[in-house]
C-alpha cells in the first residue's frame, strides 16, 4: 500500500519551498495553462498537496487560476523579474570579469557604451605598473568609426543609419589609418557582422590597437562593448576567444541567452 504524503504543519519549511519551486518549474515548462492532474503527475506530488500549494501560490499571485482545474504562472513573477532587471547594471556585472581578463592579458580592458555618435568609456581594468596608458580616462569619448567598440554599434545599425552617421560626422580621421571614406567603413562593418568582433588598427591613436566584443541585454540588444587596448606590437589575436567569452559571461549576467546552435 502506498504511503500517504505527510502534509501536517510539522512539514519542514525548506521542504515546502522545494515543492513550490518544483511546481513553478512545471508551470514554466509550458506556455498554456496546465491541468491540476498533469501538474501533480509531472511534479511527483500528491494531488491534494499539489492543489494546496498551488492555491497558496495563487494567493500571492505567483500562480494564476484562469479556469477551474488549470493553472499557469502568475503576473507577480513578471513584476519581480522586471524589478531585478531594473537593478542590473552593466558596470556592476562587468567589473569582476574585466579584472580577470586583465590578469590574462596584462593590458587595459575597457567597458564602453554608445552615446549618440560617440563611445564613452565607463570603466577600465588596468595596472598602474603597465607604464603606458593607451586608452582615455573613464568618461572619455571617441568617434564611433575610429574605435573597435564604436564599430560594433555601427555594425548593429542598418545601412541607412550608417550613411546618416557618415553624413553627420564627415568621418573625420585622427591618424593615417582612420577610415574616412564611407565605402571603406561599410566594408569594415561587413567584417564585423561576419565575425562578431571588431578591431581598431591604430585608427584612433598611432601605436595603439584594440579588439572588441559586444555585450547584450536580455532582449538581445547591444548595450555595451568590452575591449582590450595595447601597444600595436603587443596586441595578441590569441586573446580574442577569452575576450569574447568574457563579454558573453557579462551578457548572460544581464539576462542574455544566445540562440541554440544546430
Amino acid at each position: 500500500m502506498r504511503k500517504a504524503e505527510t502534509d501536517s504543519v510539522t512539514t519542514p519549511t525548506v521542504q515546502v519551498i522545494e515543492r513550490m519551486f518544483r511546481l513553478l518549474d512545471v508551470l514554466a515548462s509550458r506556455e498554456e495553462a496546465i491541468s491540476l492532474k498533469e501538474i501533480s503527475q509531472r511534479s511527483g506530488l500528491h494531488l491534494s498537496t499539489t492543489h494546496r500549494l498551488l492555491n497558496d501560490l495563487a494567493t500571492g499571485r505567483f500562480v494564476d487560476h484562469p479556469q477551474p482545474g488549470s493553472y499557469r504562472l502568475g503576473m507577480r513573477l513578471l513584476e519581480l523579474g522586471n524589478l531585478v532587471k531594473s537593478r542590473l547594471n552593466v558596470r556592476d556585472a562587468a567589473l569582476a570579469p574585466m579584472r580577470e581578463l586583465h590578469k590574462v592579458t596584462q593590458q587595459p580592458v575597457n567597458l564602453s557604451m554608445r552615446q549618440g555618435d560617440e563611445i564613452v568609456y565607463i570603466e577600465r581594468a588596468f595596472s598602474e605598473r603597465s607604464g603606458m596608458q593607451v586608452v582615455r580616462a573613464i568618461g572619455g569619448r571617441a568617434p564611433l568609426h575610429l574605435t573597435s567598440v564604436g564599430k560594433l554599434f555601427l555594425a548593429a545599425d542598418d545601412p541607412q543609419r550608417v550613411r546618416a552617421y557618415a553624413a553627420r560626422t564627415g568621418l573625420n580621421g585622427h591618424t593615417k589609418n582612420s577610415l574616412t571614406q564611407l565605402n571603406a567603413l561599410e566594408k569594415e562593418l561587413s567584417k564585423v557582422r561576419q565575425y562578431g568582433n571588431a578591431h581598431d588598427n591604430e585608427e584612433l591613436e598611432l601605436g595603439v590597437r584594440c579588439m572588441a566584443a559586444g555585450i547584450y541585454d536580455d532582449q538581445g540588444a547591444l548595450v555595451a562593448g568590452l575591449s582590450i587596448s595595447a601597444p600595436a606590437g603587443r596586441l595578441d589575436d590569441a586573446w580574442l576567444p577569452k575576450l569574447q567569452s568574457t563579454a558573453l559571461e557579462i551578457s548572460m549576467t544581464l539576462g542574455y541567452r544566445p540562440a541554440p546552435t544546430r
